[in-house]
């Protein structure tokens, strides 16, 4: 056996379902196969593609493609909302599957995934045997297809599973390997390299993998530290680890929406984020943490954006969040909004965290409840809508958008 295999010091496996929104909906309605179906925004809405078949895919549509140029490319396309917690229960249906094979697991996305299975599968030719079951199991007992990848590294899994997509599998078991496939393929191939970044390349004439391995100084002078990166994959080398998500890592939480049309009542964007808010706070409680800031982002009809952010507060009822978006919209130019969206930083796990002097001024638990109970009273009391009963339902992207859409008709 190659040496290069033998002493691999891991073996990944990543996973990555086809079309994984779309397939679903096929899935559960036959008469959806062999359609153009596009899963995101609809064509009479502002919006982009989420994901769409493969058969929309001949028509030059992809995911985060503006919705009406998906239109202009596929007219006769079938155009649906995501059902996202349809497509959550099934990825919590994958992740079961994955999990059983990992001894750790790096979730991506709700159909993507690395799986360290060095421990478990010994070698790669174990690793083989369980990236086929892997497959096996998501046709038979979920009814959908997977494309996956086994690898010596990360970046080397994520390029094996791409390699034969839809429903392949292909493997990449030593550096060598990986520089010969790839040597001769756009920079774009390579892990982190976006079109700007290699916009920048090709101004030096580098717009292949083999460019970077003979130009390394050039891209390092560039790019900076991005630059290195970039040279050590085109030579195979990553050493990454398989790292579980924890939601105590991330570095924020957010909500925003997109309005159908411009809105320049600032009044109905303020009641907007009184939803947004309660958004933020239900998934941080899920999670059990608490924030340490609040920001504001706004997209004006122009496309400007702008975010304003205030730190050292504590961020942890939907009415306190509410109170400091509100101020820091009273900041920002009184202009037609496209989209408005709140988040909360800072975020730890930590409920004895180090109070601040806004701990101290800012309600009680019991009066916070409250607070946000006035405010779900008061937007009760002017669009007639039962947003306190029916905060789950709110919560998910579709209905958020409908409730936000009937919200700007019942004030326009």
């Amino acid at each position: 056996m190659d040496t290069e295999v033998e002493k691999a010091d891991q073996i990944i496996i990543h996973v990555d379902m086809d079309a994984f929104f779309a397939a679903v909906e096929v899935r559960d309605d036959p008469s959806l196969r062999g359609k153009p179906l596009i899963i995101g925004s609809l064509p009479t809405e502002r919006g982009v593609v989420a994901t769409c078949s493969y058969e929309a895919r001949r028509y030059g549509v992809h995911s985060a493609m503006n919705i009406k140029e998906a239109y202009r490319l596929c007219p006769n396309g079938v155009y649906m909302h995501p059902n996202i917690e349809k497509y959550r229960a099934v990825s919590e249906q994958l992740h079961a599957i994955w999990n059983s094979y990992a001894t750790a697991l790096e979730s991506v996305a709700y159909d993507e995934a690395y799986l360290d299975v060095k421990e478990r599968a010994g070698d790669f030719a174990g690793a083989g045997r369980i990236a086929r079951e892997i497959k096996r199991r998501t046709r038979e007992e979920l009814g959908l297809s997977c494309s996956v990848g086994v690898a010596y590294s990360k970046t080397a899994a994520k390029t094996a599973s791409e390699e034969k997509k839809p429903d392949g599998y292909f493997e990449i078991l030593t550096p060598g390997d990986f520089v010969d496939l790839i040597i001769d393929r756009d920079v774009r191939t390579l892990y982190t390299v976006g079109s700007r970044t290699a916009e920048r390349l090709r101004t030096s004439g580098i717009r292949t993998v083999r460019d970077i391995r003979e130009n390394p100084e050039e891209v390092v002078r560039l790019l900076g530290k991005q630059g290195e990166w970039i040279t050590a994959l085109a030579f195979g080398k990553d050493d990454r680890k398989v790292t579980p998500y924890r939601p105590e890592d991330a570095k924020s939480i957010s909500r925003e929406v997109t309005f159908q049309k411009d809105v320049s009542d600032f009044d109905l964007v303020k009641d907007v984020l009184v939803l947004l808010a309660i958004c933020v706070e239900r998934r941080m409680k899920r999670h059990g943490l608490y924030g340490n800031g609040v920001t504001l982002k706004i997209t004006y009809a122009d496309m400007k954006g702008i975010t304003r952010s205030r730190q050292g507060w504590s961020a942890d009822g939907a009415a306190a969040i509410f109170r400091e978006a509100a101020d820091l919209l009273e900041t920002v130019d009184k202009r037609p909004i496209r989209l408005v969206g709140v988040g909360v930083y800072n975020l730890s796990d930590d409920e004895y965290r180090q109070m601040t002097i806004y701990d101290y001024l800012d309600e009680k638990a019991a009066d916070r409840e409250k607070g946000r109970e006035d405010l779900l009273d008061l937007l009760h009391r002017k669009y007639g809508l039962d947003f306190a009963g029916h905060l789950d339902e709110i919560e998910r992207g579709e209905t958020l958008h409908r409730t936000i859409e009937y919200m700007r008709r019942h004030t326009g």
